[in-house]
């Protein structure tokens, strides 16, 4: 039996376009994209995005030499590709995130927005992370925040059982968490992260202000109040620059992918397969019409 926490998976899902083209979204897909903008660094080697899905976020990144669109749903990643076209900047990869297909020190910059909620074992998962991450780089992470107004209110009003206020995370539907921000800072802290700069994003995500209000008057305000971040957080969605851990070393030139099962460097694509030399797993993964797929190893 696998000891391996359970993951989300958007397999087949229509979630571009029942959540966001056409859904009355444009406020949220423009303020997240203005925190993003204030805290990742415009520029640099090699960036992956942690549950890229279809590539909302991709055209952010156009001063990245490479960049990775990693997702456990192999069909989001195929509706990636079909929106970006044939930029070889870009890489597909298909996996779990907490069994990372990737070299230690590999990333310069790591961007994850909209995702973390469905993580049943945080600590885990930033133990992944920091492993690939480039010593030197950025970590630009948003997680849904317990402690908003809303909720609070709620709380107040006997409307809801679990407190705002506590700070362990809540699953209020299965696999979708929210986090208290100072649980969150202590377990970046713990995987080697150095948090700093936050920022208060989706300030009005409410149906009626977005009725009644232009778009970009919201986003105007929005943008202004994300700047009260690291006094108080309050709003939705919080956004957390950190600093990428200080030990470890840059991966070797030459090296990226990794065996998720033993960590052992990968070659060169084979037939369509990448495959482990380690005589005691010798698993191998696809690679096929340019989807790297680490999902599961082919048998």
């Amino acid at each position: 039996m696998s000891d391996t926490p359970p993951v989300c998976d958007y397999e087949g899902s229509d979630y571009r376009t029942r959540f966001w083209e056409n859904q009355g979204r444009d406020y949220e897909d423009q303020v997240e994209r203005v925190a993003l903008r204030q805290m990742m660094p415009p520029s640099g080697g090699t960036l992956i995005e942690i549950g890229a899905g279809f590539g909302r976020l991709a055209d952010e990144y156009v001063g990245y030499e490479r960049v990775v669109l990693f997702d456990y749903s192999r069909s989001l990643l195929r509706e990636a590709q079909s929106h970006l076209g044939d930029d070889p900047r870009f890489i597909y990869v298909a996996g779990n995130w907490y069994e990372m297909p990737f070299v230690a020190g590999l990333f310069d910059t790591l961007v994850q927005i909209r995702t973390l909620h469905h993580a049943a074992d945080v600590p885990a998962l930033f133990a992944q992370l920091a492993r690939i991450a480039r010593p030197g780089g950025d970590y630009i992470l948003e997680f849904a925040n317990k402690q908003n107004l809303k909720a609070i209110a709620r709380f107040l009003t006997k409307r809801q059982d679990w407190s705002p206020f506590a700070p362990e995370p809540v699953e209020f539907v299965a696999l979708n968490f929210d986090f208290h921000p100072r649980w969150i800072q202590a377990r970046l802290q713990e995987a080697g992260f150095h948090p700093g700069q936050m920022r208060t994003v989706s300030h009005f995500r409410l149906g009626p202000v977005k009725d009644k209000l232009p778009t970009g008057l919201l986003v105007s305000a929005d943008s202004m109040a994300q700047r009260t971040g690291n006094l108080w957080q309050l709003s939705p969605s919080v956004f957390v620059h950190n600093a990428n851990p200080s030990w470890g070393e840059a991966a070797a030139i030459g090296t990226f992918f990794a065996c998720p099962t033993c960590g052992v460097p990968l070659g060169d694509v084979d037939n369509g397969r990448l495959r482990c030399q380690t005589p005691t797993c010798k698993r191998q993964w696809s690679f096929t019409d340019g989807l790297y797929d680490f999902k599961e190893p082919l048998t």
